[in-house]
């Protein structure tokens, strides 16, 4: 069995990456902070996916490729290992990426004026993508109960009317890492299906779903679900190949599938590119200990980061995961207006995190921390937040 090393540091400034190279652009020209903020990881991308892009980049002709039997035969089968999910070859199709795909599903099954209702605090072009498109986004936010995030069914249902068209759900929560469980997923269908709501389910997290919890993909809930429902996946977060679009949508009824791949077949939206196909069937046919390995490390930086916290800056507190490599912190004691939560992390830590508000008003007094690096740069980080506070 292979090593990974994951306290390597690998520099990847240069690269026109967003998370180092588009620091200056963020963060009004601070270039020179910590970047904790994009959630890719600055892990190396397992060899394996390396090694197959290498092995294709050997033929000199790039020319227009197609999902072959493979393609589709690796996500049936990662589906079947991971969430014992077994798919049809019809249900699956390539995205352009999930906030594209999130963008497609609004334009395809709603109007301009039409309800897309969303669950905050949760991740911003859930807002801003129907917002843009001319849809009133309406607001069913998520309860804080003994320090535990619940959905609010009560609150849902006295807010549904007939412009209500869709729900898009972060499933597993970004940015809370919250694993739904199925109660509440079949809970969430029935009233969606009573109502003829269409609920886009985000699932790009739930791969790295930590052992100690079960995702449940909402298709797969109940029947109801499957039939009112579009799930986006991809091995983009899990694998840190971000940078190649490797997304794909799963839907179960015939009904829904037809009207919208109809949509992404007509503008060739649901063109693959030859480096998402080759890097998505390796990833989905060799990734398994590697993600076991990666996330038993992330893991643990929940840990360094939660006792680092209670030893030293207790007013600060994790909002413990179950999935990803995101952490909520809980920054409500140190008693800062969000002004200066921010300016206390960017102007004397030296940190670039997440603004809590970013994902909506309920985010006020938090901030989202990306952990996927080495444990060495977290300390660096946690040090420098240490000496700001005082």
């Amino acid at each position: 069995m292979k090593h990974y090393n994951f306290d390597e540091i690998i520099d990847r400034k240069g690269t026109s990456c967003v998370k180092y190279d588009g620091l200056k652009n963020a963060y009004q020209g601070k270039e020179n902070l910590i970047p904790l903020w994009v959630a890719d990881m600055d892990f190396a991308t397992p060899d394996f996916i390396v090694e197959a892009l290498k092995k294709r980049c050997e033929h000199p002709v790039f020319g227009y490729t197609f999902d072959d039997d493979e393609y589709y035969e690796s996500i049936q089968t990662w589906l079947d290992y991971k969430y014992h999910w077994k798919t049809e070859r019809e249900w699956i199709s390539y995205i352009p990426g999930i906030v594209k795909g999130i963008g497609l599903a609004v334009q395809c099954f709603t109007q301009p004026g039409d309800k897309v209702i969303i669950q905050p605090p949760v991740y911003h072009p859930f807002r801003l993508v129907p917002t843009r498109m001319g849809r009133e986004v309406v607001y069913n936010p998520l309860k804080l109960e003994d320090g535990v995030y619940k959905m609010d069914f009560e609150q849902l249902e006295s807010l549904i009317d007939k412009d209500c068209k869709m729900l898009i759900l972060s499933n597993p929560h970004n940015p809370g890492g919250v694993v739904w469980e199925k109660e509440a997923l079949v809970k969430l269908a029935q009233i969606c299906s009573a109502h003829g709501i269409l609920v886009i389910s985000d699932e790009i997290h739930a791969e790295m779903t930590y052992p100690q919890f079960r995702h449940h993909p909402f298709a797969t809930v109940s029947e109801e679900a499957a039939a009112c429902s579009v799930t986006f996946m991809a091995p983009s977060k899990t694998f840190n190949i971000a940078g190649i679009v490797s997304s794909y949508a799963l839907v179960p009824d015939s009904r829904i599938r037809e009207k919208f791949y109809s949509f992404l077949e007509a503008g060739e939206l649901n063109a693959g590119t030859i480096f998402a196909f080759t890097a998505t069937k390796a990833a989905y046919t060799y990734g398994a200990e590697w993600l076991q390995q990666m996330r038993s490390y992330v893991i643990e930086n929940v840990n360094f980061v939660d006792e680092y916290l209670k030893k030293n800056i207790p007013q600060i507190k994790v909002y413990r995961p179950q999935a990803s490599f995101l952490v909520w912190l809980d920054c409500r004691e140190l008693k800062l207006t969000q002004s200066e939560l921010v300016q206390l992390f960017e102007d004397k830590a030296g940190l670039a995190l997440n603004d809590g508000t970013m994902f909506g008003k309920e985010g006020e007094g938090f901030m989202r921390l990306n952990i996927g690096c080495p444990r060495s740069i977290l300390n660096q980080a946690l040090e420098s937040l240490k000496k700001a506070i005082g």
